[in-house]
């Protein structure tokens, strides 16, 4: 019985391994769960991308809510996509990857940040600038140069 339990526990446990081992958050709707990151700096809230407006970058798919928010993220995709790949910024700047809640963001410095859940947002900005510190020396944010691709 518990070699079942062990296998089992193994089995469940080995797509949140995996899932958080690329370099961003992603599930099966896309990057940071299919939301637009462009929309949280325009509309200051988060809206679901539409695969008509999808570009992949950095490994995974983006999706946008608008063809203007693909091209402006396509013009600077560093700017817009949040920080430590969409994971967690609580969770990073403690040593681990953590999934997010679309509605649990802060932009700080004209970055976003994403969190597990508006709770850990709450913890987070207790000590926004210390947490953003260690995050950034422990999960350097996504910076990475890799040429974009249309889908």
């Amino acid at each position: 019985m518990k070699r079942i339990i062990t296998i089992l526990f193994v089995i469940l446990a080995l797509p949140e391994a995996f899932a958080q081992s690329s370099e961003v958050f992603t599930s099966d709707e896309g990057a940071i769960r299919g939301y637009d990151p462009v929309a949280y700096f325009r509309e200051g809230k988060p809206l679901k991308g539409k695969k008509e407006f999808s570009t992949l970058w950095n490994g995974a798919q983006w999706s946008f809510s608008s063809k203007q928010n693909l091209e402006t993220f396509k013009s600077n995709p560093e700017k817009y996509a949040p920080q430590y790949g969409g994971y967690c910024a609580f969770g990073t700047s403690e040593g681990h990857k953590a999934p997010t809640q679309a509605d649990a963001f802060t932009i700080v410095n004209d970055k976003l940040y994403l969190n597990y859940n508006k709770d850990v947002r709450t913890e987070w900005t207790k000590n926004q600038k210390e947490h953003i510190q260690k995050a950034d020396k422990i999960g350097q944010p996504l910076r990475n140069n890799r040429p974009l691709r249309r889908i």
